[in-house]
């Protein structure tokens, strides 16, 4: 059923948290448990048919680029450079492209996760017809670095909070989504040059946000204990699932 998505991995950040590590080595090139952290990703989509990912590249952009190349998944993947960067939703503009044929999914690639992207895709294609999008959240153990979301008993976003130092709860958003074309459609009207779509986005769909739980699990490796502690837990919960 997968494989009729396509996909765009935001993977050009500068990875400023985990320095000096990534003054070397993207962020996404991270290696876990012996594979770098975008094998993960394209292991996971095309694992499930995805045929067409989309990734960005800014930060030593050689470097993903030759990864990918020599990589099983090479003919999958298309890379696009940002000279200067977009933004989350600035790259999601740029690759509209895309919703010409259905939904896509959109991840930010800093993520560890593992889930079934079937019962993902499914929950989307099973959605209130007013959703527009549905969000991957998880249960996070430090709420005042995420976005945290409360919903209703269908599991329909209420309200977001952006890294709030309120305490809002733990339910959180995953930055991974299955989007439709009115999602990129709304962006073009974002009169702002970076576009973030956490920010800019996600506020205005409240209401139109259906979420998938992922109990099997999530972690951002942005800072350097978490990339630590994503070492000794991944090969545990993969084993798991």
């Amino acid at each position: 059923m997968a494989d009729s998505l396509k996909a765009l991995l935001v993977a050009a950040g500068v990875g400023s948290r985990l320095r000096p590590l990534t003054n070397s080595l993207p962020k996404c090139l991270m290696p876990i448990n012996g594979m770098p952290l975008l094998g993960y990703w394209l292991q996971l989509l095309t694992g499930c048919g995805v045929k067409e990912i989309a990734i960005n590249l800014h930060h030593l952009p050689e470097l993903v680029a030759r990864y990918i190349s020599l990589s099983p998944y090479k003919d999958l993947v298309r890379t696009s450079m940002e000279q200067t960067l977009l933004g989350t939703g600035g790259t999601l503009l740029r690759h509209k492209h895309l919703f010409s044929e259905g939904s896509v999914l959109f991840a930010h690639a800093d993520n560890l996760t593992l889930f079934s992207l079937r019962d993902f895709h499914e929950r989307h294609i099973n959605r209130p017809k007013e959703c527009a999008v549905t969000m991957m959240t998880f249960n996070t153990q430090t709420p005042k670095e995420c976005g945290i979301v409360k919903c209703d008993s269908r599991g329909i976003v209420k309200e977001f909070h952006e890294k709030s130092s309120q305490n809002h709860g733990t339910l959180a958003n995953a930055a991974v989504y299955i989007l439709e074309k009115e999602v990129v459609d709304f962006i073009e009207g974002v009169e702002k040059r970076e576009i973030d779509f956490s920010i800019d986005v996600i506020p205005n769909f409240v209401d139109r946000i259906q979420t998938f739980h992922n109990n099997q699990y999530h972690r951002d490796i942005g800072r350097l204990p978490s990339y630590l502690n994503a070492q000794f837990e991944f090969g545990y919960f993969k084993s798991k699932f």
